[in-house]
């Protein structure tokens, strides 16, 4: 499924991905309405592949202080656009690789990974990376497409990995809540969002890491 250029292609994509988002949104608006309510009250959050910053205006109108990261430039550039546009004075805006991110440990009350852990190579390691930045008690929030849910998703996935989208790899809802589980994420909110590709939502404090975990 894994396109030979994953950044490159984000770098490439980066001017279009809203309108594609557009395409496939319609399980956005209930995402963005249970990531608010995740982040209600936190004082400081790190959004990783924050991409155009569809979610970050989500998080900022719920917590004190945000970082936004994403590590490619071209995304970067478009979501400082719109934390200017939308005037999200608590939003900071970083170039940052999820797995190698330049964070104190447990410095952030809640860490937002919206749709991104299908891309990720190293699923594991990503977590891990997510949880050394979070404090004792924080919450991992990591609404998650689902490509293999339902007959729609998977012939919509096969489409996008013909134009070289950059997957790693496709979930259901039980295999991501199954992997989640495994990496030692203690869910306390998981929804599945119906959509052309549904999205699995889920939040909860990862209480342990193991060494592998189910794709």
């Amino acid at each position: 499924m894994s396109g030979t250029d994953p950044r490159g292609y984000w770098e490439r994509n980066a001017h279009r991905y809203d309108a594609s988002a557009r395409m496939l949104g319609k399980p956005l608006p209930r995402m963005l309405e249970l990531v608010g309510e995740a982040v209600a009250g936190a004082g400081r959050v790190l959004e990783v592949a924050a991409g155009t910053g569809i979610v970050t205006g989500a998080i900022a109108r719920s917590a004190t202080e945000v970082v936004a990261t994403d590590y490619a430039s071209a995304m970067v550039d478009v979501l400082e656009r719109r934390v200017r546009a939308e005037g999200l004075a608590n939003v900071r805006c970083e170039q940052a690789d999820l797995y190698d991110l330049a964070f104190d440990d447990a410095s952030f009350d809640v860490v937002v990974a919206a749709n991104v852990l299908h891309l990720v190579p190293d699923l594991p390691g990503a977590l891990a990376a997510m949880r050394r930045v979070l404090g004792p008690g924080g919450r991992l929030v990591v609404p998650t497409f689902l490509h293999d849910e339902t007959a729609v998703s998977w012939l919509v996935s096969r489409a996008l990995a013909l134009t070289g989208f950059p997957g790693q790899r496709r979930f259901t809802s039980r295999s991501l809540r199954e992997s989640l589980e495994t990496a030692g994420l203690g869910i306390s909110r998981f929804e599945t969002i119906t959509g052309p590709i549904p999205i699995g939502y889920a939040e909860g404090e990862l209480t342990g890491l193991q060494d592998s975990v189910t794709d």
